[in-house]
């Protein structure tokens, strides 16, 4: 056997003992999604132990380095280790912005102090992160951006709003993007890290369209911010007024994210949907088959891009290319699930399990082409950076 298939075969015998059961059934309400954070509580036994488990042997974050929580990973046994949870239905053990976006800045950007810190927490499961991007008037354009940071010798002074935070009213901490200069527009952007509990934040929820509220308002009103927290941990990444640089660097791993692509949007519907094909129009039956040879090519273009980027070969804007795939391809898939409900799909007031869920994820699924880069804005830099096309 190679050191892969020994691997292989070892993660399969672990994940056999320590995924419970009820961790291998599809996520059908918010509870089921186990965040961490200060004030974070288990649905279940499961779930608890499903974590735990995870967190003891680096899974939570598998191929950050044991130091800072992880275990340690090969891309490789990264891959292997992805690919037998699908195998079995797993779900993650641990969502977060921080492992998505944050993690990653710190350990390209952070100190030495931030990585030890910042990092074990978020591996841990003991801080949940928000971002604080997107503001009332800076959207698709982010560097113009007003937040503003007032230098205060050992701290800022911070006053100004974000929009589109999402669970922030849950969140223990932001990243966020403060202006510290205001007569550079690129080299004037500080990207900071302080607590959501301090004196001057709020927040307010945004009702959606589809009744929930995952996004916020966020408002600062006189916030301090210290410069430090401690020996080699800076209250920034990078450098001050350098925060642009970071900021691009986090935007690419959001709209892998977003994109679903490391496997969470790539899953076929016409297996799923089988035992009632003898009720659907045999268009429809045509329909889902189409999406599922679109959602394993996206699958293998998820794959060949992330093998590039570990090589250092990949384009810097290929993941503009997956988040603007990846957001037609879910619209496409709930279009396609609400078409096989039929009229039962548009109920809307009952719990999941009788089918008021449909109609809401369609109608969130409207927001995808919005978040994290509207799709205009992803066409546009592929047109330009992509395609190199004329006048683009």
């Amino acid at each position: 056997m190679s050191d892969l298939e020994t691997f292989r075969e070892e993660t399969r015998a672990w994940l056999e003992a320590n995924c419970p059961p009820e961790m291998r059934q599809p996520v059908r309400d918010e509870d089921d999604v186990y965040w961490g954070g200060r004030n974070a509580m288990f649905k279940n036994n499961a779930q608890k132990a499903w974590f735990e488990a995870c967190v003891a042997k680096g899974y939570t974050v598998p191929a950050w380095p044991k130091e800072y929580g992880g275990a340690g990973l090969s891309p490789a046994e990264a891959k292997v280790l992805r690919q037998e949870m699908a195998a079995i239905g797993a779900r993650p053990p641990l969502s977060s912005f921080g492992i998505w976006m944050l993690g990653p800045a710190l350990l390209h950007f952070g100190t030495e102090g931030q990585k030890q810190r910042f990092l074990n927490e978020i591996a841990r499961g003991e801080i949940r992160w928000c971002q604080g991007y997107s503001e009332p008037g800076s959207g698709s354009d982010l560097v113009s951006m007003q937040t503003f940071g007032e230098d205060k010798g050992d701290h800022w002074v911070v006053n100004g709003q974000k929009i589109w935070t999402s669970y922030a009213d849950h969140a223990d901490w932001i990243f966020c993007l403060v202006r510290t200069d205001k007569e550079n527009k690129y080299q004037g952007i500080t990207f900071m890290l302080f607590d959501m509990a301090g004196e001057g934040v709020s927040t307010k929820p945004i009702k959606l369209i589809s009744g929930s509220s995952p996004f916020c308002e966020t408002f600062f009103d006189d916030v301090k911010v210290p410069k430090s927290y401690g020996e080699d941990c800076p209250g920034y990444v990078g450098e001050i007024n350098r925060g642009w640089d970071v900021a691009k660097y986090l935007l690419g791993h959001e709209r892998e994210m977003i994109s679903g692509a490391d496997g969470g949007n790539t899953g076929t519907l016409g297996v799923a949907m089988s035992r009632h094909a003898g009720e659907l129009d045999p268009i429809l039956r045509a329909d889902l088959a189409d999406f599922d040879v679109d959602a394993l090519a996206y699958g293998c273009m998820g794959e060949k891009f992330l093998d590039e980027i570990k090589v250092g070969k990949a384009h810097p804007a290929q993941p503009n290319m997956m988040k603007y795939a990846g957001t037609e391809l879910n619209k496409r898939r709930h279009e396609l699930m609400m078409s096989a409900g039929g009229s039962r799909s548009l109920e809307w007031e009952s719990d999941e399990t009788r089918g008021g869920k449909p109609a809401r994820n369609w109608l969130r699924t409207k927001a995808n082409s919005i978040e994290g880069g509207t799709s205009e804005v992803m066409l546009n830099v592929i047109s330009k950076r992509i395609l190199d096309l004329p006048g683009a």
